[in-house]
């Protein structure tokens, strides 16, 4: 099979040939690759079959200063994104402090007059049906990255703002969502226009043992927005995928993703949910991709455990199809080298359906 049919099949929830693999690194990790292998590319090497396209960056980002004169992102190294979020460096990678532009709005009258991004210009999007096209032709199917609400918004209101927002000022936070969910209901679309097979969307919404809120909040709050996001792809191609990305637990919203139109749940963090009873309870409606440790075996098992953590994840949720079987997060520093080649190589011995 070519990548995309076996990419296919597992997102149908049938059963492909062998089992899809994937992996994302972080700077470090991707620094240990090139040293031992010689190579910049991990996705060619270890033959990872999915591929993905998005939006280009703007090239026409405003001045955010005048929603930091009150506390200038420092220090000088600060960035600023599109959204208008500073990110001050912490140790590594992602570890980041971020400065919340909108941390003093007082109405929504602000939120409308924020500097949004430009992401309905032409410049950002005009050259996915071509990315779409080359990679088809190629033999590989095609991610759309939608991207978040949730997080998009806590990052320009903070965490604590926007949740107080819910009771206290539910216009800013109505405001914020909602100027964010038309911008992604935009992406949707157009990744489907350009014939993405699967939109990749989702939020951190899950701790290590509980959801962040409520699921009647997250009922209120963000379950609309998405299902709307989703429906503006669907509008184009009925049969699109829809992939849903929350670390830790969420059981209690899985059915009512199902409900808006996910087909794909991602990761399946292993540490708060167990896979196995996952696929059992939502297999026939959901395939699944991640369910490998980030936070135990990869870091720290031996690459005899990742082994036989790979058998395990394909007996026992990938035996008819539908897994995609990847880390649940980027692998940290912490990750051995013996141990990624494990899984590549697990993946391989034991993920061939006969």
């Amino acid at each position: 099979m070519t990548p995309r049919e076996r990419m296919t099949r597992t997102l149908n929830r049938q059963k492909p040939d062998k089992v899809p693999k994937t992996a994302s690194f972080t700077p470090t990790i991707m620094e240990l690759f090139k040293q031992k292998t010689g190579t910049n590319n991990p996705t060619e090497y270890f033959k990872m079959e999915p591929r993905s396209v998005g939006f280009k960056p703007t090239t026409h980002k405003p001045d955010f200063s005048r929603y930091f004169e009150s506390c200038t992102p420092s220090p000088p190294d600060s960035t600023i994104d599109e959204w208008g979020t500073a990110r001050v460096p912490g140790t590594f990678y992602h570890f980041t402090r971020r400065v919340f532009p909108m941390a003093a709005f007082q109405t929504a009258r602000e939120v409308h007059e924020y500097p949004w991004p430009d992401m309905k210009a032409d410049y950002r999007h005009a050259h996915l049906e071509a990315d779409v096209k080359r990679l088809h032709d190629a033999g590989y199917l095609v991610n759309g990255g939608v991207g978040h609400i949730f997080e998009t918004a806590w990052q320009l209101r903070g965490m604590d703002r926007l949740f107080m927002d819910y009771t206290d000022n539910p216009d800013i936070a109505a405001a914020i969502f909602d100027h964010i969910t038309d911008l992604k209901r935009f992406v949707a679309r157009r990744l489907a226009e350009a014939g993405c097979e699967c939109l990749h969307c989702g939020d951190d919404v899950g701790m290590q043992d509980r959801l962040m809120m409520s699921p009647a909040c997250w009922r209120q709050w963000l379950k609309p927005r998405f299902a709307s996001v989703i429906q503006a792809g669907r509008q184009v191609n009925p049969n699109i995928h829809v992939f849903y990305h929350s670390d830790g637990y969420i059981e209690p919203i899985i059915p009512d993703l199902i409900e808006i139109g996910v087909t794909v749940l991602n990761p399946v963090q292993p540490e708060c949910m167990d896979p196995a009873k996952t696929k059992r309870q939502y297999g026939h409606k959901l395939a699944f991709w991640g369910t490998m440790g980030t936070q135990s075996t990869m870091p720290f098992g031996t690459p005899d455990e990742v082994r036989r953590v790979v058998k395990e994840r394909i007996e026992t949720v990938g035996y008819d199809g539908g897994l995609v079987l990847a880390p649940t997060h980027v692998l940290e520093p912490e990750v051995p080298w013996e141990n990624i080649v494990a899984f590549f190589e697990a993946v391989e011995q034991y993920g061939v359906y006969r």
